[in-house]
């Protein structure tokens, strides 16, 4: 539950600090107080749409900070942590600190559990911590999807795992139904590209190129272009090598003499013999580059003309392959292997196509046996959930009220099923059911999402609740149904109420009142106008409801009134504490 709500800047509030505790807190205050800047600082820590228009007159931005209170093992905790928020320990209990900021040029910002995180988490962790009711609510209440979710959740967790499945199943039927639809209509492309793949790869295979085969030819093809230059080259350094002209001998022939001369010396020294051995090592590699330079220029005479007109016509055969296909030779094999693959591909559709059809088929039958067990849980749960919020509504002085829960068919099978979910509500004996928000009044409607919300809290309960003014509309009987139904909801969770009723704030576990203060005018001549919160104990409860009933918290007739209508709250909650006890 909440522990605390802290407002900054936030409207007329300047500062304050609200305590909450479990059970029924109510918030009361003169129109335009600042009440609902309450709700207002829990939207923003719920993750919901921020108004720079919230932003006290003056101040560069506003804050709302709320200490949340939770088991140890609740799942929000979990999405918390897994974002990196730190967790406080209170005895057996964990305290996570939510936080968000409000610029007043529109930006915000969220910390959880004082790490900074995106608003997304503030709404993901809110879903699980805090519903939240209030006039815009009531519209939501109206919707076919809001109707569907308040009934599936009554529905409990066997509906849950069977949408669960439903969903899964029904994503993987429409994924092969798309794809299905997608092969059958391109298949006169696919035979076309396969056509085409295979009379390019036809002409790569007849070809038979190897990788970097281009750059191999073309260097083979400038040297059988300069055979003569090569030649000469080859010719002349070998005779260099060779010569055994005594006048300029060749290196052969010097390594050799320098060998004999150090080999002679080496008797007084024989430090020369280790040079003697370099020089006929010089004299073995001069011979060997002698073959070299031989087998070479005879290499060059055995390629003629007709050899340089072999490998020119072959490049000319690859330079065609890669004007069509890619720059060089390893791109073309590259591109050849790939597009082997998609003709691989392309050659299986029919058989992908059939598979597919079979899926389909099966995929098919089992989302529409899904569908047929969620319309029956939900049937079932419909009865049930008419029948209870008929019997809370009768609580809540609409005696002769009755919700209809009724299931239709929709056109074809979607995300959520099959079914066309309405509720309906015939406000007065022999009233036509209608659709909410035709056949209710405001304050009917109000009584009705109140009767909802108690029912489903036994079900499936969020810790806390927050109503702003659903008793709008509503007076005398009824609002006392409506603060008796608020207080046994509070026997189970934490309930937050924003309200105008002396009837509702009569059962309050603990009252916050919202005082609004003026000082008329600054010197510059502006207004200011400020809000204050303050926590009532049993006296000030007595002048503020007093203030409710009669407008005259001075007024004894008002006070006496208000501490009848305190004094009948009590023993309706004591009744209900012993009822539970039991």
């Amino acid at each position: 539950m909440i522990q605390e709500i802290s407002i900054s800047n936030l409207g007329v509030i300047t500062k304050a600090t609200l305590p909450l505790g479990p059970g029924l807190t109510v918030v009361t205050g003169e129109t335009g107080a600042g009440k609902t800047m309450v709700i207002t600082a829990l939207s923003l820590l719920l993750g919901r749409r921020a108004d720079a228009g919230a932003v006290r007159n003056g101040a560069d931005h506003a804050l709302a900070e709320a200490v949340v209170r939770l088991d140890p093992d609740h799942h929000a905790l979990e999405a918390a942590t897994h974002a990196g928020a730190f967790v406080d320990e209170v005895g057996d209990k964990s305290e996570l600190l939510l936080t968000r900021s409000l610029s007043a040029q529109g930006r915000s910002k969220a910390t959880v559990g004082g790490r900074s995180a995106p608003v997304g988490l503030l709404a993901e962790l809110g879903q699980e911590l805090v519903a939240v009711h209030g006039q815009s609510d009531q519209i939501r209440l109206k919707e076919a999807g809001a109707q569907r979710d308040a009934l599936d959740r009554f529905a409990g967790s066997g509906l849950a795992r069977t949408l669960k499945e439903y969903q899964r199943t029904y994503r993987q039927w429409r994924a092969s139904s798309k794809e299905l639809t997608a092969l059958k209509q391109d298949s006169r492309d696919r035979v076309r590209e396969a056509e085409n793949l295979k009379l390019a790869l036809d002409e790569i295979d007849s070809l038979e190129p190897l990788p970097g085969e281009d750059e191999n030819l073309r260097e083979t093809a400038m040297k059988l272009g300069n055979v003569e230059s090569l030649r000469n080259a080859s010719l002349q350094a070998r005779a260099i090598v060779d010569s055994e002209d005594f006048e300029s001998p060749g290196i052969t022939t010097l390594a050799e003499s320098v060998r004999g001369i150090l080999a002679q010396a080496s008797d007084d020294d024989p430090a020369l013999a280790a040079f003697a051995d370099r020089a006929a090592e010089l004299g073995i590699l001069a011979s060997e580059l002698s073959s070299d330079m031989a087998s070479y220029v005879s290499d060059l005479d055995e390629e003629g003309p007709e050899r340089l007109a072999q490998i020119e016509a072959r490049r000319a055969d690859l330079n065609k392959l890669m004007r069509k296909y890619a720059p060089s030779i390893d791109e073309v094999i590259s591109w050849a292997e790939e597009s082997r693959q998609r003709l691989e591909r392309l050659g299986s559709d029919d058989t992908r196509i059939e598979e597919l059809e079979d899926a389909v088929v099966q995929l098919e039958q089992k989302v529409s046996a899904l569908a047929t067990d969620l319309s029956e849980a939900r049937r079932k749960a419909a009865t049930k959930l008419s029948k209870r919020v008929s019997a809370e509504l009768t609580a809540l002085a609409m005696p002769d009220a009755n919700l209809f829960v009724e299931i239709g068919d929709l056109p074809e099978l979607g995300a959520y099923g099959q079914d066309q979910i309405e509720m309906l509500l015939a406000p007065h004996a022999g009233a036509a059911p209608r659709p909410l928000g035709k056949g209710a009044s405001g304050g009917e409607l109000s009584r009705v999402m109140l009767a909802i919300e108690v029912v489903l809290a036994a079900v499936d309960p969020v810790p806390t609740f927050v109503f702003d003014e659903v008793d709008s509309g509503v007076g005398g009987k009824a609002a006392v149904s409506i603060g008796e139904r608020l207080a046994m909801l509070a026997r189970h969770v934490q309930v937050i109420v924003v309200t105008h009723l002396p009837q509702v704030a009569a059962y309050a576990d603990h009252h916050i009142r919202v005082i609004k203060t003026s000082n008329g005018k600054s010197a510059a001549g502006a207004g200011f106008t400020a809000s204050d919160v303050i926590t009532l104990d049993d006296t000030e409860r007595v002048r503020e409801l007093a203030r409710m009933l009669a407008g005259q918290e001075e007024s004894d007739t008002a006070q006496a009134h208000a501490e009848e209508l305190l004094a009948d709250a009590r023993k309706m909650v004591e009744s209900l504490v012993t009822k539970s006890a039991r």
